[in-house]
């Protein structure tokens, strides 16, 4: 009887772990932790070498934006083509933030594409592909989405496996895509990034976490690079 309840317990403690903590499952699967709810270390300012100095803060477990406090993006300090990406996030009511994947910081601004995420229990009119799991001034999220009130936290995925992306909220999938399609090409022309070069495209870039002037708070952020998972081209020869 000890026995069983020890592998029940062992069971329970290998499928579940605490916040900013991986699984010995996510650790054999490869999922690395982005932030490890104590320092800031792998992030940055965009285009910059150092960590806001102001702004942005760690606090109990969480990397919290300080609102009005106009201390800029901070960017991955390693660059992702193909992954896996999920944290959690939560925003007071009215506020507005997001998060960037394909940073190329050679452009000089913040441009990439944007997983939204906004307070939509305000009244405020918006259009829908500004509204909390679309790709941001560019495509649209489905309309039944399980989001939760401001204050409550929220599990977001973003998946970018060849052309292939995909954004989720909290368990449901809200879009997929395929970079480079005609229906995504379309759509950036539609867009205010119409004259962003390579916009819609596959990029090798960094993640960024916006600065909106709202408050926002993050916790367990890890990513499974898949760029190593991935079969070659159909045109690469093998020695």
């Amino acid at each position: 009887m000890l026995r069983q309840l020890i592998i029940v317990v062992a069971t329970i403690f290998s499928t579940f772990a605490a916040n900013n903590e991986l699984t010995p499952d996510e650790k054999q699967a490869g999922w690395k932790l982005l932030f490890d709810g104590k320092t800031t270390t792998g992030w940055r300012s965009f285009n910059k070498k150092e960590f806001p100095a102001k702004g942005w803060k760690v606090e109990e477990g969480e990397l919290r934006l300080e609102g009005g406090s106009k201390a800029g993006d901070i960017v991955t300090e390693e660059k992702f083509s193909d992954f896996d990406l999920t944290w959690e996030w939560k925003i007071p009511a009215g506020a507005n933030n997001g998060v960037k994947y394909f940073i190329l910081e050679e452009r000089g601004e913040a441009i990439g594409h944007e997983y939204q995420m906004i307070d939509e229990t305000d009244g405020k009119k918006m259009a829908d592909k500004h509204r909390t799991a679309s790709f941001y001034e560019v495509l649209p999220p489905a309309k039944d989405k399980p989001i939760k009130a401001p204050g409550e936290w929220n599990t977001s995925r973003v998946l970018v496996q060849g052309n292939h992306v995909e954004h989720w909220l909290n368990g449901k999938k809200m879009l997929e895509y395929e970079l480079g399609s005609e229906e995504v090409l379309k759509a950036v022309q539609q867009s205010k990034f119409k004259n962003v070069d390579g916009f819609g495209k596959k990029q090798n870039g960094r993640i960024l976490l916006t600065y909106h002037n709202d408050p926002v708070s993050y916790r367990n952020i890890k990513i499974r690079n898949l760029a190593k998972s991935l079969p070659p081209p159909a045109n690469l020869r093998i020695q």
